[in-house]
C-alpha cells in the first residue's frame, strides 16, 4: 500500500492551496484518512481526518478555514486550505489507517510529506 500526495507549495497569507492524497494497492476500504503536519523541531499534530463513514475532525487552529474531503471509492483524501496563515508552514503528510486489504489489514500508512510554505 502507497500514499501519493500532491499539492503543497508557495502561498501568501489569506490564500489557498490544495493537498491530494491517493491510496494504492489491492485496497478493499480504508477506515480513517487523515491529514497531518510538522514544523521542524515539533511533533506531528493532526490537522484533519475524515472516517468512512464521514465523520470529520479538524485541529482547533484549522478549524473555518481548511476542509477535509475524500472518495471512499477511489481511496483519495483532499485538504482544501483556505485563510492561509504563516503558522500553517509545515510539512504535509497523508495518513491512512485501518486499510483492509484483500486477506489482511495494515494499521497505518504514511504519505511522503509535501511542503507547505505560507509567506507573509
Amino acid at each position: 500500500v502507497q500514499l501519493q500526495a500532491s499539492g503543497g507549495g508557495l502561498a501568501r497569507a489569506g490564500g489557498s492551496l490544495r493537498l491530494s492524497c491517493t491510496a494504492s494497492g489491492n485496497i478493499y476500504s480504508i477506515k480513517t484518512m487523515s491529514w497531518y503536519r510538522q514544523v521542524p523541531g515539533q511533533l506531528r499534530e493532526l490537522v484533519a481526518s475524515k472516517t468512512m463513514a464521514s465523520d470529520a475532525t479538524y485541529a482547533d487552529s484549522v478549524k473555518g478555514r481548511f476542509s477535509i474531503s475524500r472518495d471512499r471509492y477511489r481511496n483519495t483524501v483532499t485538504l482544501q486550505m483556505d485563510r492561509l496563515k504563516p503558522e500553517d508552514t509545515a510539512v504535509y503528510y497523508c495518513n491512512a489507517a485501518g486499510v483492509e486489504l484483500t486477506l489482511r489489514e495494515v494499521p497505518e500508512v504514511w504519505g511522503q510529506g509535501t511542503l507547505v510554505t505560507v509567506s507573509s
